[in-house]
């Protein structure tokens, strides 16, 4: 592994942090680690990424340790893999950067259609312009035909750049037909969300860095089986069910992809159509791995990638999982929190789990809006939405209709307006009350 420090970049993790965190994804990988290496550097070379000297001494690591993969902690150019390809001089080295390993673990774990038409897209567009590496063999093969023929800058054109342009284009195609189904998934997913505002019920987003929970939380919540492991993205893939809260309503909870720092923009935009499930949700629910050692980067890196989503609108009630594994923690000492929408829980043992609950209602409670209504009988529909999204705090049956005091979300209360009723048409006794 190969992390790089650049001075004036701001980061709320520290180099050792972040290669600690690599190791783990190289792990999740199938991958074994045996050496790293790390550099303070003013700037990035724009060549190989680090120093000359540094190439030199990865060279001697990966000769003295018989590594088959260089594993570089930031993103690579496709020039610079190249130049680490050279230098290194063994073809069987590969030399891979954080997006693509964290690619490779989506397409392990991605296993609904959507999931694996993400990937592939994220994989394909991320491979394009890399494309080169694979044919250097050939380009060069060419190129030295041309040499012997005295054809001089024409032999560069032969078997080995025809065969690169053609992948080129069948990637270029096969790119162009992913978005076409990807913005079909998002249009079905756009009408999904719009039959489930007319229903009328609630969605919360479960979010998170990967593996703090979120799957194992959603099981608890629901009595459901949504896969769950110790493991990094170990879901990819979104998963919606319903939970009943104290009072009796119901809502929805939809399970997304654990977030990462340096999470690829390539992953970003291929997921657009999952992500846009947490910023049309009604109430985010942060999951936070209390117990890891960067709990606060972690839970900082979540926050900017929602700010990235622009899903920071909604009320946010904060999760602190895994109270179980606390070190030195006597049996029912739960956590004191400062923060009224934070609660400590362990979705393992459930503890915590109906306080948590509480907090949601209330966070939903605290978003609506008081109206008094004279709802004609012929409109059960909006009747049947009230109860399901709202709290009904007085109910009675006139010759008219049904009037109401009810607490309803904003998007409710506006369809609610034509049948509100005025001061004056209420009576003293409702008044006073």
């Amino acid at each position: 592994m190969v992390g790089v420090e650049i001075k004036g970049r701001r980061t709320t993790w520290s180099l050792a942090d972040s290669l600690s965190e690599l190791e783990r994804l190289a792990d999740t990988a199938g991958l074994r680690v045996v050496g790293s290496l790390d550099q303070r550097l003013d700037r990035v070379h724009p060549a190989t990424y680090i120093g000359s000297g540094k190439v030199e001494e990865l060279m001697a690591l990966r000769a003295d340790t018989g590594a088959t993969v260089v594993i570089f902690d930031d993103e690579l150019s496709p020039a610079q893999q190249r130049e680490l390809e050279r230098a290194i001089g063994n073809p069987d080295v590969k030399v891979l950067d954080r997006t693509a390993l964290i690619l490779d673990i989506f397409a392990q774990h991605a296993h609904t259609r959507e999931g694996a038409l993400q990937v592939e897209l994220a994989q394909y567009e991320y491979r394009l312009p890399r494309l080169t590496r694979a044919w250097t063999h050939l380009a060069r093969q060419a190129g030295g035909a041309s040499a012997r023929g005295g054809a001089g800058g024409v032999g560069l054109r032969g078997p080995g750049e025809t065969q690169l342009e053609v992948d080129r284009r069948e990637i270029g195609k096969r790119i162009a037909h992913l978005k076409l189904e990807l913005e079909e998934v998002r249009k079905h997913r756009a009408q999904y969300r719009r039959r489930r505002n007319e229903e009328a019920i609630p969605v919360i987003a479960l979010v998170g860095y990967t593996n703090a929970g979120k799957s194992t939380l959603l099981n608890a919540l629901t009595g459901s089986d949504v896969f769950a492991a110790d493991q990094l993205f170990a879901t990819l893939d979104p998963t919606t069910r319903r939970i009943k809260l104290p009072g009796g309503r119901e809502v929805l909870a939809t399970d997304t992809v654990g977030f990462i720092q340096k999470l690829p923009t390539t992953l970003v935009a291929a997921f657009r159509a999952t992500l846009e499930e947490i910023a049309e949700a009604d109430l985010i629910l942060h999951v936070v791995d209390i117990t890891h050692v960067n709990v606060e980067q972690q839970a900082a890196t979540v926050l900017q990638v929602l700010a990235e989503l622009n899903a920071t609108e909604q009320p946010i009630v904060t999760a602190l999982n895994k109270i179980d594994a606390l070190p030195e923690r006597e049996f029912g000492d739960t956590p004191e929190t400062e923060d009224d929408n934070t609660v400590a829980i362990s979705a393992l043992t459930g503890e915590g789990l109906p306080e948590l609950l509480a907090r949601i209602e209330t966070a939903f409670d605290e978003q609506l809006v008081r109206l008094d209504l004279l709802l004609p009988y012929q409109r059960g529909d909006l009747l049947g939405q009230i109860h399901q999204r709202g709290v009904i705090d007085r109910e009675e049956h006139e010759q008219t209709g049904t009037r109401l005091s009810v607490r309803v979300p904003g998007d409710l209360a506006a369809r609610l307006e034509p049948f509100g009723a005025s001061e004056a048409s209420l009576a003293p006794q409702e008044l006073d009350d």
